[in-house]
C-alpha cells in the first residue's frame, strides 16, 4: 500500500488507515492527514471532494489560518473543526529559527520541549476532545492537518492509533513517513526563502533545515511519556485529560476497524 497520496500544492498528505488494530483492522480510506491547504491547485481540490471527507480539524493557531487560508472545493459541507485560543510561546520555534545556534542537536533539544509541553496546550487539549468526538459520532472520512502535517498532527495521529490499538512499532513508522527525503527535497527552497524573507536575509544552513522538516521517533515517545507521567498512562490522558469515556472509545474504536 502506497499511503502518500500525490497533490500538486499540498504536502505530506497521507492515510493513516489500514494498520493492524486491536481486533481487527483500520479501516482505508477514512484517516487522512496532511500538511494545510493553502495553495492547493483546482486540480488537488477536486481529488479531495472525492474523498467523502465529513471533517476537517486544522490544528493551526488564528495567526496561522489568517496567513495561509484553506481553500475549499466548490460544494464544500464538511465540519471544521478549529480554535482561536491563545497558546503559550506560539512564536517559540520563529525565535529559535531567527537565533544563533542552528545546529540540528539544539533543534532536537527544542523539539523535545515542544513534544514535552504540547499535549497540555490548552487550544490543543480543545481540539482533541473535539477531533475524538467526531470520530465517535460523525460518518465519513476525517482529514487532522497543521501546517506541516507532522507535530501538531503527528501526535494526535498517534493518539487515535493507541486508541485503536495498533502495535507501538506501527504507529512510531507511521510517525516517521513524514521524512520523506522527496518532499523535504522539494520543500527546501521554499523553506530557505519563508526564513530569509522573516530574518532579513539570514538562513540557516540546510542540514538544520532538513532537521526542521522531519520528526524522531524519540519526539513522539516525549509526548508519551509525560502524557504517562500526568496521569499514569497514554490510556489515562484520553481518558482524564480528553474525557474519552469507555463508551466513547468503544464506539470510535467499532466506527473505525474494518
Amino acid at each position: 500500500m502506497t499511503r502518500r497520496i500525490p497533490f500538486d500544492g499540498i504536502h505530506n498528505f497521507r492515510d493513516f488507515g489500514d494498520y493492524p488494530a486491536r481486533g481487527g483492522r483500520l479501516k482505508r480510506g477514512m484517516l487522512y492527514r496532511a500538511a494545510n491547504q493553502a495553495q492547493a491547485t483546482d486540480a488537488d481540490l477536486e481529488r479531495m471532494a472525492e474523498l467523502g471527507l465529513s471533517v476537517i480539524v486544522d490544528l493551526r493557531r488564528d495567526n496561522e489560518r489568517e496567513r495561509d487560508p484553506s481553500r475549499r472545493w466548490q460544494g464544500f459541507a464538511a465540519t471544521v473543526i478549529d480554535n482561536d485560543l491563545p497558546q503559550s510561546n506560539a512564536d517559540a520555534w520563529n525565535n529559535w529559527i531567527g537565533g544563533e545556534d542552528h545546529s540540528v542537536e539544539a533543534h532536537r533539544a527544542f523539539m523535545a520541549d515542544y513534544y514535552r509541553a504540547a499535549p497540555f496546550q490548552t487550544r490543543h487539549i480543545d481540539l482533541y476532545r473535539r477531533y475524538f468526538h467526531a470520530l465517535a459520532e460523525t460518518e465519513g472520512a476525517v482529514l487532522v492537518h497543521c501546517t506541516a502535517g507532522k507535530d501538531r498532527t503527528g501526535i494526535i495521529c498517534a493518539l487515535t492509533h493507541h486508541l485503536a490499538g495498533v502495535p507501538d512499532e506501527l504507529i512510531i513508522e507511521d510517525f516517521l513517513l513524514t521524512n520523506d527525503p522527496e518532499r523535504m527535497a522539494a520543500r527546501l527552497p521554499s523553506m530557505r526563502q519563508m526564513i530569509a524573507d522573516n530574518h532579513g536575509g539570514r538562513v540557516p544552513p540546510d542540514d538544520a533545515l532538513i532537521a526542521a522538516m522531519g520528526v524522531e521517533a524519540d519526539y513522539l515517545r516525549t509526548a508519551f511519556d509525560v502524557m504517562t507521567e500526568a496521569h499514569g498512562s497514554v490510556d489515562g490522558y484520553l481518558e482524564h485529560a480528553l474525557g474519552l469515556d469507555t463508551a466513547s472509545r468503544d464506539r470510535i474504536h467499532e466506527r473505525l476497524l474494518a
